[in-house]
């Protein structure tokens, strides 16, 4: 993992399209920066050891690789988004298109 929304899978740099997470490298604030360790920690449970689906693309733009060369995709275990299950937790919000401030 990377962080909240971003994984390396099979040398693959794989943004979660349809979240935001707090950042860890270039937090903002003290805050920012826990809740980002907190979204990446629960990402890393919520993928490891787990058969992933990954669906290539977001549906709402159907952009492929965002500005930063990563690939945008969507992705589940068991049936479930895992984006939405870190929105339900409260460690993510929903991708709006631009960033949002987490301090």
């Amino acid at each position: 993992m990377i962080d909240g929304d971003t994984i390396w899978l099979n040398r693959e740099k794989i943004r979660l399209a349809n979240i935001d997470t707090p950042e860890i490298s270039g937090a903002k604030c003290e805050s920012e920066l826990a809740r980002g360790l907190e979204a990446n920690t629960a990402l890393n449970r919520l993928l490891d050891g787990k058969e992933l689906r990954i669906t290539r693309g977001y549906p709402k733009t159907r952009r492929m690789i965002d500005r930063y060369g990563r690939t945008l995709a969507l992705v589940s275990v068991n049936g479930k988004d895992v984006g939405e299950t870190l929105i339900e937790r409260n460690l993510a919000r929903r991708w709006t298109g631009r960033r949002q401030p987490w301090c």
